[in-house]
């Protein structure tokens, strides 16, 4: 059951990282959403024969618009200085994948669930929560948002569902494996979680 609602969060996720510019983050949430809505709305992507372009559509907003390494190093915690540079890039790559396998058929099953932006809170200068719901036919799921203003564009770094953080969830999971294996012991996992074996 948490995971369907992960995967609500993670459709919001890439509904709610458009900022194009530096402003208020649920106004700039709520301005951009739209683009990715018309990606998911467009009929022309509706045939399965469209899913990659339409996935295509969506991992380049994911590229330009989320703060990959916020996440990986929030998710990471401590362990994060343990990964040389090298390291961590192919953790930031890897974790990508690992997301995008754990929730893409959710974000591309979206069929016009009713998204409401509530409010947003400053958590600092440059941080902020933006608070949603989306609203399907049995119930309402809340989501917030954290995102960090970084060169004059806020972007997301961690995506909370029900109290479920998506940082902290991963974050128990990495952290076990860790405690028993080498950085690079972690990659090599990772590398056969991607290739599905």
């Amino acid at each position: 059951m948490k995971r369907h609602f992960i995967g609500w969060g993670i459709l919001m996720f890439f509904l709610s990282t458009l900022p194009v510019y530096a402003g208020a983050p649920l106004d700039t949430v709520q301005t951009n959403v739209n683009k990715v809505l018309d990606v998911l709305r467009d009929p022309k992507l509706k045939p399965e024969s469209a899913k990659e372009i339409k996935k295509e559509k969506l991992d380049a907003i994911y590229e330009q618009m989320f703060d990959e390494v916020e996440l990986s190093r929030r998710t990471l915690g401590g362990h994060w200085n343990k990964l040389n540079p090298a390291q961590q890039q192919e953790f930031i790559q890897l974790y990508r994948q690992i997301l995008e396998k754990a929730y893409i058929d959710k974000i591309l099953s979206y069929t016009n669930e009713k998204i409401v932006f509530s409010k947003e809170s400053m958590l600092s200068n440059n941080q902020a929560e933006v608070q949603t719901k989306v609203i399907t036919s049995s119930k309402e799921i809340p989501i917030s948002y954290k995102v960090i203003l970084k060169g004059g564009t806020w972007k997301v770094y961690d995506v909370v569902i029900e109290n479920l953080s998506l940082v902290q969830n991963y974050r128990s999971q990495f952290h076990s494996i860790l405690a028993k294996n080498t950085p690079d012991q972690l990659l090599e996992i990772l590398r056969k979680k991607v290739k599905g074996q």
